[in-house]
């Protein structure tokens, strides 16, 4: 069973992307969308966007980095451990959970301490790379997008961010330990 799962999720993983990309083109070119025309002007404002959120971005990391070094990160973990002890996610990762949804490089910092430590190929070093892939830097995309166009009120947008973050992360526990049985 696991067997079969696994070279399921290889197939789709190798097949999503070039599909795809062949979708949105085919989708175009159907549509009489001048495809190349339309990416680059995309681009275009994309630079212009990178350029207005700037501010937003520092802020984030900043408050980031306060979090960090506080020690509250510690604190945190402490107090969570017996939870992730009771779904059998060990509590080693449980600092790249709780830093995924602030920090994309912050999270990849921690992820990289656990693969360093244990192995790439160890449970936690599987676990924390599925973590990473199966969750989003809510807090960042907040602060950025809706700052970058002067959204004051996210009414449930954090919420429903934490909500996927959290799903994210039990599904990640639930597939390794199916998977890899560890």
């Amino acid at each position: 069973m696991a067997d079969l799962f696994r070279t399921i999720l290889n197939l789709v993983a190798v097949l999503a992307i070039p599909l795809m990309i062949a979708a949105f083109l085919a989708w175009g070119y159907a549509k009489k969308v001048r495809v190349y025309e339309v990416f680059v002007e995309g681009a275009k404002d994309g630079f212009n966007t990178a350029v207005r959120i700037i501010p937003y971005l520092v802020a984030m990391l900043f408050a980031i980095g306060v979090f960090r070094a506080s020690g509250a990160m510690d604190v945190l973990t402490s107090a969570l451990s017996p939870l992730t002890n009771l779904i059998g996610m060990p509590s080693e990762a449980l600092p790249m959970a709780l830093m995924r949804p602030l920090s994309g490089s912050g999270s990849l910092g921690i992820m990289t301490e656990l693969m360093k430590t244990h192995g790439p190929d160890s449970f936690i070093g599987i676990l924390a790379s599925t973590m990473y892939g199966s969750s989003e830097t809510t807090f960042y995309v907040l602060a950025v997008y809706f700052g970058s166009v002067g959204v004051k009120n996210t009414r449930h947008a954090v919420a429903a961010g934490l909500i996927a973050d959290a799903a994210g992360m039990l599904g990640a526990v639930i597939i390794c330990r199916i998977l890899f049985g560890m």
